[in-house]
């Protein structure tokens, strides 16, 4: 794909992720429009709107999973993994608020379960693993484990205090993980 059209691209899903965040029936063509591009370049990469939601869905999981690698390259490992444990409170937060959208997207397709599913778990597993190598984290603890035990983001009102609530959350996770750790 020419960068250019790459670009469009992503300008399409981040205006997309912002308007149906805010309205599940958001226009299309007010999408369009707010990304900068025309009518045929928004249909010549989403035909319609199921192929829109779904794309903006793996777009963010994809995010939060590259997200990871980034913060080990500057970062502590366990600064990494808090940092990035926030970046996927924002994330569970975004696709709380897409439900809505994302539910009419797939009642005639089955869920959204598993799409990026791999892409989160690898993130975890590189951020598991780097913690673990720095005696940061106890040892064992498996990408499962994790997930688990920061199940609760997904029961946050996104429409409330949720920054406050998942910080205190995630706080709470990472001095469990810390618990036992070899250096500490």
């Amino acid at each position: 794909m020419r960068s250019d059209a790459q670009r469009n691209r992503e300008r399409i899903l981040e205006v997309a992720l912002e308007e149906l965040t805010q309205s599940a029936d958001a226009p299309l063509s007010s999408i369009a429009k707010k990304a900068g591009v025309g009518q045929g370049t928004f249909y010549r990469n989403f035909p319609n709107r199921e192929a829109l939601v779904l794309e903006v869905y793996r777009y963010e999981v994809q995010q939060v999973s590259d997200t990871a690698s980034q913060l080990l390259q500057n970062r502590a490992p366990d600064q990494a993994l808090r940092e990035w444990m926030d970046r996927l409170a924002q994330y569970a937060m975004a696709k709380a608020g897409l439900a809505d959208a994302m539910r009419q997207a797939t009642s005639a397709h089955g869920s959204l379960a598993g799409l990026g599913r791999g892409s989160v778990t690898s993130a975890v597993a590189l951020l598991l693993k780097a913690n673990e190598e720095a005696g940061t984290i106890r040892p064992g603890v498996t990408p499962d484990d994790f997930v688990l035990a920061i199940a609760g983001l997904w029961q946050i009102d996104p429409h409330g205090d949720w920054q406050s609530r998942a910080g205190r959350l995630l706080d709470l996770v990472m001095d469990g993980l810390r618990a036992g750790a070899p250096g500490s």
